[in-house]
C-alpha cells in the first residue's frame, strides 16, 4: 500500500472519529439518543457514515445498556420530495411491491427509506409511484413523491413544520437539508441509484402530475425489417383505444382504453452508414405518451417484430386499434421483458437538484456494470463469429418474443380471441370487484368495487397503469 494511501486512510478515520463525537455531544445535549442525524449541522457536513448502518457502533453499545430511545419523528419537520431513481431490473419482479415475494425494487427502496429514518412508515409517507414497471423492466428516470425528514425548521417549498416544538430557537440557525441521494445511495444495492431530488409542493403527485413518459425498447436488427417497423410505428401516434394492444386490467377498475401517443420511433443506436446491413447492429423503439395500459409497450412492440419479420404488413395495426371491428384482442406473446426501459417522465416546474459528487458515484457504479456487460457481449460475439467462420448457419429466428416459434404462422386476425370487454367487466362484477349502478340518463355504469387485494397504499387507487388523474374515477357506460 502506497504511503499516500495510507494517510488518506488515516485522515478518514479521524475524520470518522470527530464526527462520532460530535453526534454524541449532539445527543446529549439534545436527548435524542437515537437520532441518526442532528437538527443543525452548522458547518454543513452531513457525511453518510452517520446513517449507513455500518458505523454504528456507539448506538448498539448505547442499546446494550439500555440507553437506547425511540426516534422522535414528531420532533423533525417533513419535506414533500421527488426523487428521481434509475434500476437495471433485470433481476427484480418488478417495481412495485408484491404479496407473494419481497424482491421488488421498491421493496429495496423502502428499506432504505426506513433504515435512514427518512420516514416512519409507509403508511403515513403520502407516497405515489409515477409508474409500474414489470418483472425484468429498468428504467433511468423513474419518479415517486414522499414526505422525508427534514432539517428546515425556517420552512420551504413542500416542508411541514412540527407541532408542539419550540421553533424558537431552531428556526434561527441556518442548516442544509439532508443529502437524500448520498443517504439513500449508501445503503440501496448497487442496481438501484437515486439520481436527483426536488423539493414539491404537498399536493404534488408524481403519478397525476406526470406530463408524459417515454419508454425504449432495444433490439438488433436480425434478419427484420427495421424500415418496415419504422413506418409502422408511425400508426400507433395520436388518440386510440389499445384494448388490442395490453392486458385488459379490469379487475383493478381500468374500464377506459383510450391512450394518446405523443411519438413512436424506430431508429438506430449509434448512426451507420446507410450501406450497414449488420445483423447485430442495435436498433431502438422510442415511444412518448401521455400514460400507458398494463404491458401495452411490449404488446406494441410484439406486433411490430411481426411486421419486421414479414409475418404482418403495417396495416394491422390500424386494424388492431379499430376497436369496432376487432372488439376482441387475438392471442399473441407478448415482446420479453429486460430490454424495455422507462426512460424519461417528464414534469412542468420541477427544480431537480443534482448532487455533483453522488452523479459521479452513480455513473462509476453504471460504467462498471457496462464493463462487464460488454466484455461478456464481445466474449459471446466472438464465439457466434468462430463458428459462422467455421460454415454455421445462423439462425432468424427473433428471440425477443416469448414463448416458442409457431412453425406455421397464423395471422392476427385469424387466431382465436381472447376475452370481450363485457365479458371481463361480468366477471369482476360477479366476484365483487367491480359494481353496476343505473346511470342518469337510465343506463347502467360500472365502477371499482371493493379494493384489489393487491393495492398497498391506502392514499391512491389501485395503481396498475400509468393511467392519468382525469381518467381515474371515470365510469363506463355499457
Amino acid at each position: 500500500m502506497s504511503e499516500s494511501l495510507i494517510q488518506r486512510v488515516k485522515e478518514l478515520e479521524a475524520e470518522l472519529e470527530k464526527l462520532r463525537s460530535q453526534l454524541e455531544e449532539e445527543e446529549e445535549s439534545s436527548g435524542a439518543g437515537g437520532d441518526l442525524m442532528s437538527n443543525s449541522c452548522p458547518d454543513g457536513n452531513t457525511d453518510g457514515t452517520r446513517y449507513d448502518g455500518n458505523t454504528g457502533s456507539g448506538r448498539k453499545d448505547r442499546k446494550k445498556s439500555g440507553k437506547e430511545r425511540p426516534f422522535d419523528f414528531a420532533a423533525h419537520p417533513q419535506r414533500h420530495v421527488a426523487l428521481r431513481l434509475a434500476y437495471l431490473g433485470w433481476a427484480y419482479q418488478g417495481f412495485a411491491v408484491q404479496e407473494n415475494t419481497d424482491n421488488t425494487v421498491e421493496a429495496r427502496l423502502f428499506e432504505a427509506l426506513l433504515k435512514t429514518r427518512l420516514i416512519q412508515d409507509r403508511q403515513s409517507s403520502n407516497y405515489h409511484r409515477c409508474g409500474r414497471t414489470d418483472k425484468g423492466v429498468s428504467a433511468f428516470s423513474q419518479v415517486i413523491t414522499i414526505d422525508l425528514r427534514s432539517t428546515q425548521f425556517c420552512g420551504g417549498l413542500g416542508v411541514t413544520l412540527p407541532e408542539n416544538v419550540d421553533l424558537g430557537a431552531k428556526s434561527k440557525a441556518s442548516t442544509s437539508e439532508l443529502p437524500y441521494v448520498k443517504m439513500l445511495n449508501r445503503v440501496l444495492p448497487q442496481d438501484i441509484r437515486i439520481l436527483d431530488w426536488a423539493p414539491v409542493a404537498q399536493g404534488f403527485s408524481a403519478r397525476f402530475d406526470c406530463q408524459s413518459r417515454t419508454y425504449r425498447y432495444y433490439f438488433p436488427r436480425g434478419s427484420l425489417d427495421v424500415a418496415s417497423m419504422a413506418e409502422a410505428a408511425k400508426r400507433y401516434e395520436g388518440t386510440h383505444d389499445f384494448r388490442n394492444l395490453c392486458k385488459m386490467d379490469v379487475g383493478n377498475g381500468v374500464l377506459q382504453f383510450e391512450r394518446t401517443i405523443l411519438s413512436a420511433t424506430v431508429e438506430p443506436v449509434q448512426p451507420q452508414h446507410e450501406s450497414s446491413a449488420d445483423q447485430y447492429d442495435l436498433f431502438v423503439f422510442e415511444i412518448k405518451g401521455l400514460a400507458f395500459l398494463y404491458h401495452q409497450v411490449r404488446c406494441m412492440m410484439a406486433v411490430l417484430l411481426l411486421i419486421g419479420q414479414k409475418l404482418e404488413a403495417p396495416e394491422i395495426i390500424d386494424q388492431l386499434v379499430d376497436v369496432k371491428s376487432n372488439p376482441r384482442k387475438p392471442q399473441y406473446s407478448m415482446a420479453v421483458d429486460y430490454p424495455l426501459v422507462l426512460h424519461d417522465c417528464h414534469f412542468e416546474g420541477v427544480s431537480w437538484q443534482l448532487e455533483a459528487d453522488e452523479v459521479s458515484h452513480v455513473l462509476s457504479s453504471l460504467q462498471q456494470h457496462w464493463t462487464q456487460s460488454a466484455v461478456r457481449t464481445h466474449v459471446l460475439h466472438g464465439m457466434i463469429r468462430g463458428l459462422e467462420q467455421r460454415g454455421g448457419a445462423a439462425s432468424n429466428r427473433c428471440w425477443l418474443v416469448e414463448g416458442s416459434r409457431q412453425k406455421n404462422y397464423r395471422p392476427l386476425l385469424q387466431r382465436p380471441c381472447c376475452e370481450s370487454l363485457e365479458s371481463r367487466i361480468n366477471h369482476f362484477v360477479k366476484r365483487g370487484r367491480l359494481e353496476r349502478e343505473e346511470g342518469e340518463d337510465g343506463g347502467e355504469t360500472v365502477h371499482r368495487g371493493k379494493r384489489s387485494k393487491h393495492s398497498h397504499n391506502s392514499s391512491c387507487p389501485p395503481d396498475t397503469s400509468d393511467t392519468p388523474k382525469q381518467n381515474i374515477d371515470q365510469k363506463m357506460e355499457i
